[in-house]
């Protein structure tokens, strides 16, 4: 199968080529080899490569930049998506869109999850912007797949436990806060790359969700990933109010994978499980990148 990644340089982007390389013929393209606010960018990518399945893992996703540089962020995560869908459309390209747990409020009672139907209220400028991007998706390619996600995290690029893992380096005995009143399920994106590849032989459109089972608050999941790197760690609970951050985050952004479940697809074990295995794969590479940016800062 000809795949083209567009935003191939981030976590699931680099995930998604290591995974579907072997047995696909994978085009991997990044800004500013292509620019998915630019209509004629897209469409020369088409030309050129010729993909039956366009994999779109670019996005805006400075949460709290969002909510200033707005104009930024709808162009990539709103009018982005939609002519990605328009050109596919033209071809005859099935898409996959990556979007967010952003786009619900997060005021459901917690450990309840959000399945795929239930009503979207995002916070945010994010969450506002990726909306949009589904909306325009599907009316422009109604057949196009979206996978929501969220608390994604790999051994490429910046992410959560890679700076839980640099503070608590920096001085184990140091009190740092980590909020522990939102709620959600680490998603390891080599795990996700691994559901899409599993989707591209399903005949699945619309909205699936699409992360790891299980929850924790974000100080349970520093603590749980630090203990198993046996790292030392002095970490203590705060609130969101005792953080306070630019853009509104869900206090609850639990999903459950009804979708996937439904159709028996789900490659998705419990977070911990799988932060486990990244741990064995990457351990020693963590480390070493976080001392080494640490010895440099």
């Amino acid at each position: 199968m000809n795949i083209l990644i567009i935003g191939s340089g981030g976590q699931l982007g680099t995930d998604c080529i290591k995974k579907l390389s072997g047995d696909h013929q994978v085009v991997a393209v990044d800004y500013p080899e292509i620019d998915i606010t630019d209509r004629h960018s897209l469409a020369a990518a088409w030309t050129a490569h010729k993909p039956e399945v366009a994999i779109n893992c670019a996005a805006y996703t400075a949460v709290d930049k969002c909510e200033t540089e707005t104009e930024a962020a709808w162009l990539v995560n709103a009018d982005g998506p939609r002519f990605i869908g328009e050109i596919a459309a033209d071809h005859g390209c099935r898409v996959i869109h990556i979007s967010t747990d952003y786009v619900f409020d997060g005021k459901k009672e917690v450990p309840n999850p959000y399945v795929e139907d239930d009503a979207v209220n995002p916070l945010s400028e994010y969450g506002r912007s990726k909306l949009a991007g589904e909306a325009h998706l599907r009316a422009s390619c109604p057949e196009a797949t979206i996978l929501r996600t969220a608390w994604l995290y790999s051994a490429n690029g910046p992410n959560f436990l890679k700076t839980m893992l640099r503070l608590a380096l920096s001085d184990p005995r140091k009190n740092f806060t980590v909020v522990n009143d939102q709620f959600g399920s680490l998603t390891w994106s080599w795990t996700l790359a691994t559901q899409i590849e599993k989707l591209l032989e399903a005949d699945l459109s619309g909205v699936i969700h699409t992360t790891s089972d299980g929850y924790s608050s974000w100080y349970e999941a520093a603590s749980y990933f630090l203990d198993k790197m046996g790292v030392d760690h002095s970490f203590i609970p705060c609130t969101t109010e005792d953080y306070p951050t630019p853009a509104h985050r869900p206090a609850n952004s639990i999903l459950r994978n009804k979708v996937l479940d439904d159709h028996g697809l789900s490659v998705f074990p419990s977070w911990k499980d799988d932060v486990e295995r990244f741990i064995n794969a990457f351990r020693d590479q963590l480390l070493e990148e976080a001392r080494a940016e640490l010895a440099a800062s």
